[in-house]
């Protein structure tokens, strides 16, 4: 898959999302599902976009796209930053997500088991959630080394093709998996062979293992292993996983001593949430 339809895949999903639903169900309100896709077109490596940027990623018209920013941009959640012409997001969406991070006390339970795998592995451990197409970062933890991804909390990255994604694809029902599968192949239909063939390579790896792999899959020279996490009070499914450049992580090494170390890491997590209520 070409790096532009990988970021796609990643960044831009809820353009198929929102056709999918509203075919499916009159109760789906389209003008709220746009509204928050352009809210989601802003990464954590982009601080500010055009109406021209998220009217592409959004697969909206540029008008659609004007009006939602305007409105967006009086209730707070964007603003206009008239030097370039752009938006970047404000405040009101800081609210919304700061009250998300505080329901997710597994972030302070995982933090010192995930730092310890880190500093083992000299990578970086995460613990993602979804969201439609997506995987976003909701914890980090990063050894000392001087090489290492540099994704940060609020990062998205596909569900299809990374370890993080195939972890969550391998936990969640059969009805559910097949529905975000059939999302991800209307977004790139040439690349869903390759697509479907590693997740379901990744299912029958969780089926032997409890683990599953991305060795360049996503990214050519990334490689990661990641294990789905169960948190329990009213929290969806997680994952949690651990990944570098592949120069310095590799198969065996990832396979071989930081897998037995990843699964104890979710074990012990899911028994210290269990206690908590």
């Amino acid at each position: 898959m070409s790096k532009q339809n990988k970021d796609t895949v990643a960044a831009a999903p809820e353009a198929v999302a929102e056709k999918s639903a509203g075919k499916e169900d009159r109760h789906f309100v389209t003008a709220l599902a746009r509204g928050l896709s352009v809210l989601s077109c802003f990464s954590s490596g982009e601080k500010m976009l055009g109406n021209l940027d998220i009217a592409k990623r959004c697969k909206l018209p540029k008008s659609t796209v004007s009006r939602l920013t305007y409105t967006l941009t009086k209730l707070g959640y964007l603003v206009f930053v008239e030097e370039t012409g752009k938006y970047r997001l404000g405040t009101s969406t800081l609210a919304l997500g700061s009250a998300m991070l505080a329901r997710l006390d597994v972030r302070d339970l995982s933090r010192p088991l995930m730092q310890e795998l880190a500093d083992f592995s000299k990578a970086m451990v995460s613990l993602g959630s979804r969201d439609r197409l997506s995987m976003i970062y909701v914890g980090n933890a990063r050894s000392t080394a001087a090489l290492t991804l540099s994704l940060d909390v609020g990062s998205r990255i596909p569900i299809a093709t990374t370890a993080m994604g195939r972890a969550y694809l391998a936990m969640i029902p059969e009805r559910e998996r097949e529905d975000i599968m059939e999302r991800v192949k209307e977004l790139d239909e040439v690349a869903w062979p390759a697509i479907r063939d590693g997740i379901e390579r990744a299912l029958h790896e969780y089926r032997e293992t409890g683990c599953v792999s991305s060795f360049g899959e996503w990214q050519s020279d990334v490689n990661a292993i990641a294990v789905p996490l169960r948190p329990g009070g009213g929290l969806p499914p997680m994952a949690i996983n651990c990944g570098g450049p592949a120069f310095t992580l590799s198969k065996e090494f990832l396979l071989g001593e930081v897998r037995p170390r990843l699964l104890i890491l979710v074990k012990q997590l899911e028994a210290s949430l269990g206690l908590r209520g």
